[in-house]
């Protein structure tokens, strides 16, 4: 049995893990990673980029497909299955590669293969072969799909999730995709842009992220009018041989696979928390400071997917950031103001929220108000035949503070990140309305749902119906 001492030892070597090496890095020499399977980020490896490679070829079809509109005729597109995946794995080769070539970088008494776990506060033994003395831990142990086992035990290998689905050879000709989060909407319509029969199946009501009643119910329909989606079911499932019988009230449907969408579940279950005297969330995750990463008051801090909170990359590096510098720096534990929410989908049309909510507004109980914009009329959406979907914008009664929107619509996700900057800085309405715009943008729509929202908080004039300085349509 091998023993160690370390003053930082970080278990887990995705994106919160790496950005937590660095940081703790700059406080002490003694740091030692300790990751249980392969490296490279859910991100690169299963998540952010193969799935938006096979968008990519998704849009492409697509594109080809409804060149027809702007007069321009092309034979029907021929998708190669093959071709499509082969680009997929191999482009998610290169990403990946890019994050085990930094982390194989690292001095090799800096990392550590193996499943760790806690046998007493401070004390972690890896497999059977190292017992591991910390004097901080960083838990940064990522999260990992929520299947329902009675699905696994009936159907077997026909059930997939997402990570399986870039390891495909080929496309398959039928998937039942159960699951209308971000993941289940994101993969589902790119499939079925590439010719495979889909369904996309859901218990609720709900497409998507948005929380904004009219953009929820927005959201169903339009891609209800794109691919087959049943909502608000329940589900009977059997396997024939190699097919999956999905039932429902309508009745069944026979697929090749059922790719399950269900949500995500932080990897902490098999840490030994019981042993590591740590204040624990009533689904057994430790309780942290997301200002600082700290579990209650001990040497143990926790960032990204573990954490259960936001999924998403760019605030598991955050999380990752402050819980190294911390645990680096301890027992100086300083808080860190984090930045304003973002979060996109990459899906057409596109779907983002930006700063504050509308559900988690009416959950502060503040006054605020509302300005809006549809896009089916919009300028520079009509000329590119993007013209789907609707963006709201909120903001505080009184102090006209922006404080966040969401939307689902044409470029969403640059949009987005706008909205954001206005939401972190803490700009006022008119300060956004004051900024320029260029003719003729989609941004010009966003203008127009500020300026309704100038006036639904008696700050601005009554909006001019297509004034001329919008442009047509805007």
């Amino acid at each position: 049995m091998n023993s160690l001492q370390r003053d930082v030892v970080i278990l887990g070597t995705g994106t919160a893990g790496m950005t937590a090496y660095r940081s703790a890095l700059a406080h002490t020499s003694s740091v030692l990673a300790i990751e249980g399977g392969p490296y490279g980020t859910t991100c690169a490896r299963v998540g952010c980029m193969p799935s938006k490679l096979l968008i990519a070829a998704a849009e492409a079809a697509h594109s080809a497909g409804e060149a027809h509109r702007f007069g321009v005729h092309l034979a029907p597109p021929r998708i190669d299955g093959a071709q499509v995946m082969q680009r997929v794995r191999d482009e998610r080769d290169r990403f990946v590669g890019f994050v085990t070539e930094a982390v194989n970088k690292w001095p090799a008494e800096h990392r550590l293969q193996g499943h760790a776990r806690f046998v007493a506060p401070g004390v972690l033994q890896v497999d059977e072969h190292t017992r591991v003395e910390a004097g901080r831990v960083v838990i940064a142990t990522g999260s990992t799909p929520d299947v329902n086992p009675a699905w696994r035990r009936t159907l077997g290998e026909r059930l997939i999730i997402n990570d399986d689905v870039f390891d495909w050879q080929t496309l398959p000709a039928a998937v039942a995709v159960v699951g209308t989060g971000v993941i289940g909407l994101e993969l589902a319509q790119a499939l079925h842009r590439l010719g495979v029969r889909v369904r996309l199946y859901g218990r609720s009501g709900r497409v998507g992220p948005l929380t904004d009643p009219q953009l929820q119910a927005l959201s169903a329909q339009l891609f209800a009018a794109e691919l087959p989606v049943t909502l608000g079911v329940e589900l009977t499932l059997a396997r024939e041989g190699d097919q999956v019988l999905v039932t429902t009230a309508a009745g069944t449907e026979r697929f090749d696979y059922l790719l399950a969408a269900t949500g995500r579940r932080p990897n902490v279950q098999q840490l030994g928390l019981e042993h590591a005297g740590l204040p624990l969330g009533a689904n057994g995750v430790p309780i942290a400071d997301r200002n600082n990463g700290q579990i209650g008051n001990s040497a143990v801090f926790l960032a990204g997917d573990a954490s259960d909170e936001h999924m998403l990359l760019h605030e598991a590096a955050d999380e990752g950031r402050i819980a190294g510098d911390n645990a680096g720096r301890y027992p100086d534990v300083r808080v860190r103001p984090r930045r304003a929410p973002l979060a996109v989908v990459f899906s057409d049309p596109q779907i983002m929220l930006a700063g504050a909510s509308y559900t988690q507004l009416m959950h502060q109980g503040l006054a605020f108000q509302t300005g809006q914009v549809s896009f089916e009329d919009q300028g520079r959406s009509r000329v590119m035949l993007k013209n789907q979907g609707a963006l709201r914008v909120y903001a505080e009664c009184g102090s006209g503070r922006f404080l966040g929107a969401e939307m689902i619509g044409p470029a969403a996700e640059h949009l987005g990140h706008l909205l954001a900057w206005s939401a972190q800085r803490g700009d006022t309405v008119q300060q956004m309305l004051d900024s320029p715009y260029y003719h003729p943008v989609i941004e010009e729509g966003l203008r127009t749902a500020l300026r309704e929202l100038q006036r639904a908080l008696h700050m601005g004039p009554p909006p001019v119906e297509r004034c001329l300085d919008c442009g047509p349509g805007a």
